[in-house]
């Protein structure tokens, strides 16, 4: 009498059904990972909105509340003394400097519409201003307020 060994493995429609388990499964995993990576780059493009926004909002709160005496009133923003001053700015170019030069990898983006600054009394009382930075970028717009009070 002959003992034989039991055959071991998979059979044909074993590894078919494996197969086509496999391919889906992958097949689901692949297409959510196609939408994030379809959509992981905006989020970078809002925040580099909001950090333009940011720092120019915080150059302008930065500035006094009024001209000074024998203040500037012109369009050059390195010049620029108080808050008033950045009434109407705006870019179109994209984002530049303090005086002016081109910021590489910003030019997509771009301060509008322009800056405003408005007197208001919505601190308590207080006088102060009210301003509004918007910027654009590919496909998105923030817009940040900030008050200045005349101390």
């Amino acid at each position: 009498m002959s003992m034989t060994k039991p055959q071991r493995g998979f059979t044909l429609i074993e590894l078919i059904i494996f197969i086509v388990v496999v391919s889906v499964g992958l097949a689901g995993i692949l297409s959510v990972m196609n939408t994030v990576v379809k959509s992981s780059a905006d989020p970078m493009v809002r925040k580099q909105a909001v950090a333009i926004a940011e720092s120019l909002l915080e150059e302008i709160l930065l500035k006094q509340y009024s001209n000074p005496t024998g203040g500037y009133s012109g369009t050059d923003r390195s010049k620029f003394d108080d808050v008033s001053d950045y009434a109407g700015y705006s870019t179109t170019a994209g984002i530049v400097d303090l005086v002016g030069t081109a910021i590489p990898g910003l030019t997509s983006y771009n301060i509008s519409p322009p800056v405003t600054v408005i007197v208001s009394g919505d601190l308590t009382g207080v006088t102060s201003k009210k301003i509004t930075v918007s910027v654009t970028g590919p496909g998105v717009s923030v817009s940040l307020s900030g008050y200045r009070a005349n101390y």
